[in-house]
């Protein structure tokens, strides 16, 4: 199988699940609290090791429990952890989440060690990781590591996916590197300025970002599925019916399955179907690695 290079962030995430969201100012009483694995690289880095990828994750995580506990967990899922970078100056990453009854959440997120993965620590890794593969990343490391990281990869002939999240501008002359991009609706608007409202104002912005040098776009719109945009098709694949329980991961999932499809060569409207169908059953459970489905519960 084509490997996949995951590079991007790794968090501790404590939730609390309560019946509503807190308002500025607002303390709200009763929940249930629990600690999860998280962090958008590492959620997509489990997410495609259980769908049954070759799963290498570059990350920065600080010299400490969270961090050794985090390569242990890496390790115990088979992914690949010799270029995860320990930071003796930095705190591992840990995020606060929120989740209220409906399954909606709300995450403020303390970077740590994720604000210090380096564009030397990129070079050690890619210039041994010789195997020419799909290089899946994310924007909750510094743009600048991003960045180089397309650059790298595409002298290297790999096959980028950037999903550009959380939302934030990037530098659009990177884009004709892409393989795809997969971004949500809030993250679409941002990188195009339309607002995405129904299946036309995605297949305006799906087409923005091609004409920008992205060779295929995806665009997540949640429960309603996804919308594909390639030269050769352009069309909305729905999302399988799912009870939300907690949407946190469901993104990520969503790429670490699409990840892994491509790797198999299977066709793009395949795979991004069945990134949907796992991303569909992540939102029904709690947590983010958590939630990640194995390969044989996904079904399309």
């Amino acid at each position: 199988m084509t490997p996949i290079y995951i590079v991007g962030s790794s968090n501790t995430d404590m939730v609390v699940k309560s019946e509503k969201i807190p308002a500025p100012g607002e303390t709200v009483l009763g929940g249930t609290f629990f600690m999860n694995a998280g962090g958008k690289g590492a959620n997509q880095a489990v997410a495609a090791a259980r769908m049954g990828g070759a799963v290498t994750f570059i990350a920065n995580v600080g010299d400490d429990l969270f961090g050794r506990q985090s390569i242990e967990h890496f390790q115990k899922e088979n992914i690949h952890t010799e270029f995860i970078f320990i930071d003796p100056d930095h705190a591992s990453g840990v995020a606060l989440i929120n989740v209220d009854h409906q399954g909606e959440n709300s995450i403020t997120v303390a970077p740590g060690a994720n604000a210090n993965l380096s564009i030397a620590q990129i070079d050690q890794a890619f210039n041994s990781l010789l195997v020419p593969g799909i290089v899946l990343l994310q924007l909750e490391i510094p743009l600048a590591t991003v960045e180089h990281t397309i650059r790298k990869a595409h002298q290297l002939g790999h096959r980028i996916i950037l999903n550009p999240a959380p939302a934030q501008s990037i530098d659009k002359s990177l884009f004709k590197y892409l393989y795809l991009i997969t971004p949500n609706e809030s993250e679409a608007a941002l990188l195009t300025g339309v607002s995405l409202v129904d299946t036309t104002s995605a297949k305006i912005t799906a087409e923005k970002l091609h004409q920008l040098g992205v060779e295929n776009v995806v665009i997540t719109l949640g429960a309603k599925g996804a919308y594909l945009h390639s030269p050769t098709l352009k069309q909305l694949l729905p999302s399988p019916s799912a009870k939300a329980l907690d949407s946190t991961g469901a993104g990520d999932c969503f790429n670490g399955a699409l990840a892994v499809a491509l790797a198999e060569n299977q066709p793009l409207d395949t795979a991004v179907a069945f990134a949907c169908a796992a991303a569909a059953i992540s939102v029904s459970r709690l947590g983010a690695q958590a939630s990640m489905p194995w390969r044989k519960e996904v079904s399309i």
